[in-house]
């Protein structure tokens, strides 16, 4: 029954993490946290993560833009490195709660400044990389800094969304490794699964494509500072 659960957990967290470029960690390490200890928690999200970066690369692979990529993926690679160590040392929800203030600031902000737009320069790749890579490797919820920084680029939303997912795989990768590295393993009946999460989590993202599909370019920025607002609010009302 508890696999049956995660497989139903797996697909709507892989679709709104597709849809919105961020979200999947946000949704299941709550969950994942009543039963399991935080670095495992991670580690089997940050395999579904992983997986769900391929289908957007895969789903939307006519949006990548390399020069975002690396500029977000290289920052990212190195903090993310520091932030996973620092998991496995100490776990303060007080930094959660702050990463729930920037975002509904954020958010606020646009609402008064619709128009807001970063020039879509190395600098703020860089720093925007390294924000997210940081918080990926302390609570796998970096997506929500990533696509704050994305979605001030105003970018169309195939390069969004392809873009979250190239430069989410170059982090979850790097995380994932340490994560094994520093002695994480996953209980037997959930490596086995993954022989469901995984497929699954795909066909999350397929039907994610439908839906963003059928959003007016205009709107889609909308949509993903409404789902930051909710991020936001729960990271600074609730403890992940």
């Amino acid at each position: 029954m508890q696999i049956a659960y995660l497989v139903l957990l797996t697909f709507i967290a892989s679709g709104i993490g597709t849809l919105t470029g961020f979200g999947t960690s946000t949704v299941m390490v709550p969950v994942l946290l009543s039963f399991l200890p935080l670095p495992q928690t991670l580690l089997l999200v940050g395999i579904i993560h992983w997986f769900g970066d391929i289908w957007k690369m895969a789903l939307f692979r006519q949006g990548i833009r390399w020069k975002l990529i690396l500029g977000f993926g290289i920052a990212g690679m190195i903090t993310t490195f520091v932030g996973a160590r620092i998991v496995t040392l100490k776990y303060d929800p007080l930094f959660t709660r702050i990463l729930g203030g920037f975002l509904v600031g954020y958010v606020v902000f646009l609402y008064f400044k619709p128009a807001f737009k970063i020039r879509s320069s190395n600098s703020a790749a860089v720093t925007g990389g390294g924000l997210s890579g940081f918080f990926a490797g302390i609570f796998g919820i970096g997506g929500a800094i990533r696509s704050a920084f994305l979605s001030a680029f105003d970018l169309p939303k195939a390069v969004y969304i392809a873009t979250t997912g190239a430069i989410a795989f170059i982090i979850d990768s790097t995380r994932l490794v340490t994560y094994f590295t520093s002695g994480v393993r996953l209980p037997r009946e959930l490596t086995w699964g993954l022989m469901l999460f995984v497929p699954v989590s795909f066909l999350g993202a397929r039907t994610a494509k439908h839906v963003v599909n059928r959003i007016p370019q205009d709107r889609f920025r909308i949509v993903v500072a409404i789902f930051l607002l909710l991020v936001g609010l729960k990271l600074l009302l609730f403890n992940v």
